[in-house]
């Protein structure tokens, strides 16, 4: 059954993501259009990313497109998301189909469906187009057809989303600070756009991974402590300030700080969260989703801000990007939303925003996180899962209908069922329980100001469930 997750629909080739399942999704998101815009001219951008087929599939979807009579801008090379999302933005396309499972496995491909606005499809959009994958049968869409080439416009996102970027950043203080900086590419759509911007702009970088690979070098392409472990070795053998990393299709970051150490997400978006509001003076509304961590509340709270809680998923993020109700929006698995950016995650434009901030401040990134760990307290997370079970899943839907007022020793000040179960417990500790959006798994996670508090709450939580 395909279904769209927290950011897309991702399946293992040849089994769920075969290229019949995938005109059937592509003639459901044309029926889509063609009832939304009845009578208009409709244009989608196609993209891809990097992995083994998602070229052939992204051909494919241009031609079962042309034969609807939509006009397709296919990308003339695998894309980072973010820049097809300018792309649509840019050239008023109707939305976009983008050929990535993102950090997933090799073994995983996927589609990422963004609507006008460069947004992520909120789910009101895709329950639509999952209706309709359930309506056509795989021998409607069988390919006894020759694309109409009229239909299919080649297109370059690299020079549009790049000069978009140049305004974005302040390579020049940058460029001023003589900092270097390491790169990790992971074999993803990333190359020839972070490091290009980064040389055009005479920043000197060291570069690793920068070429095409399906197989992503036999790991996933996600920017995790062990995948890391190169850009690590790389940052201190070269004396770089700092790595930065991006995953398959560019869209999250990663980070390593001068002494060869990852960084976790949610220490970056604190760290970029209090420099936008310290040194940029912005205001306005600060967002996270529910496994994000708490720093960013106690943040916001020391500027007398706002803070808007969603469900998982960058989409709810970028919905209310585009109401303009916030500033800033984060989430902990390396997603970052800013202001007067765009509404798609953007890991190349995270890492370099870091290396503005670096720039700025003239400190290293264990001193930017000593001074911010010291100015309001350091949160540390844990977290683990769960396969799914009748038995596990029964279990947590009774938690979230019949929430506990205490766990342990702990007592619960406020219950969030938003997105599973969160618990959230005085001194801005939490558990959070909830189902995995791409994967029969229940997640689990905690936060609290040591790791043996995080720990524990996190045993606590597990508990709860078996």
């Amino acid at each position: 059954m395909i279904r769209f997750g927290t950011s897309g629909w991702r399946a293992v080739m040849g089994e769920e993501f075969t290229f019949n399942n995938v005109r059937r999704v592509v003639q459901a998101i044309a029926n889509y259009f063609k009832q939304k815009f009845a009578g208009e001219n409709i244009s989608l951008v196609v993209g891809y990313d990097t992995r083994f087929l998602s070229e052939r599939f992204a051909q494919e979807a241009a031609c079962l497109l042309s034969r609807n009579k939509i006009h397709v801008y296919l990308t003339e090379r695998d894309c980072p998301s973010q820049a097809l999302a300018y792309q649509i933005i840019r050239g008023g396309q109707s939305g976009g189909i983008n050929f990535t499972a993102s950090f997933n496995p090799p073994k995983f491909n996927g589609l990422k469906f963004n609507v006008e606005t460069g947004a992520p499809a909120l789910p009101e959009v895709t329950d639509l187009i999952e209706k309709e994958v359930e309506r056509i049968r795989a021998e409607e869409v069988i390919p006894r057809y020759y694309p109409d080439s009229s239909y299919i416009h080649p297109v370059d996102l690299q020079s549009g989303y790049l000069e978009f970027l140049q305004k974005k950043v302040d390579f020049e203080v940058i460029k001023k600070s003589g900092i270097k900086i390491g790169i990790d590419l992971l074999f993803g759509t990333s190359r020839e756009y972070l490091d290009e911007i980064l040389e055009e702009n005479g920043i000197p970088i060291e570069v690793i991974h920068g070429y095409i690979d399906p197989y992503f070098g036999g790991i996933s392409p996600a920017c995790t402590e062990k995948n890391l472990a190169e850009l690590k070795k790389l940052v201190t053998a070269r004396g770089c300030t700092l790595g930065l990393a991006t995953d398959a299709d560019g869209d999250r970051f990663g980070l390593v700080d001068e002494r060869g150490k990852v960084v976790i997400a949610n220490y970056v978006l604190a760290l970029l969260l209090e420099y936008l509001l310290r040194v940029k003076g912005w205001r306005g509304g600060v967002a996270r989703s529910v496994t994000t961590t708490h720093l960013l509340d106690r943040i916001a709270r020391n500027y007398d801000l706002p803070v808007y809680r969603t469900p998982v998923g960058f989409k709810y993020l970028a919905d209310l990007f585009i109401q303009g109700r916030i500033i800033f929006g984060g989430e902990e698995s390396a997603c970052l939303a800013v202001k007067d950016h765009l509404p798609e995650k953007d890991g190349i434009f995270a890492g370099l925003l870091v290396a503005e901030m670096i720039a700025v401040y003239g400190e290293s990134l264990t001193e930017l996180l000593g001074r911010l760990f010291k100015k309001y307290g350091k949160m540390v997370g844990a977290q683990t899962n769960l396969d799914l079970s009748p038995g596990i899943s029964r279990r947590l839907n009774e938690l979230i209908k019949n929430p506990p007022d205490q766990v342990g020793r702990r007592r619960v000040v406020s219950v969030e069922t938003m997105d599973g179960l969160k618990l959230v417990f005085s001194g801005d500790s939490w558990l959070t329980l909830r189902f995995s959006g791409t994967e029969p798994v229940i997640r689990c996670y905690s936060e609290a100001e040591t790791r043996r508090e995080a720990q524990a709450l996190l045993k606590l939580g597990v508990r709860l469930l078996c």
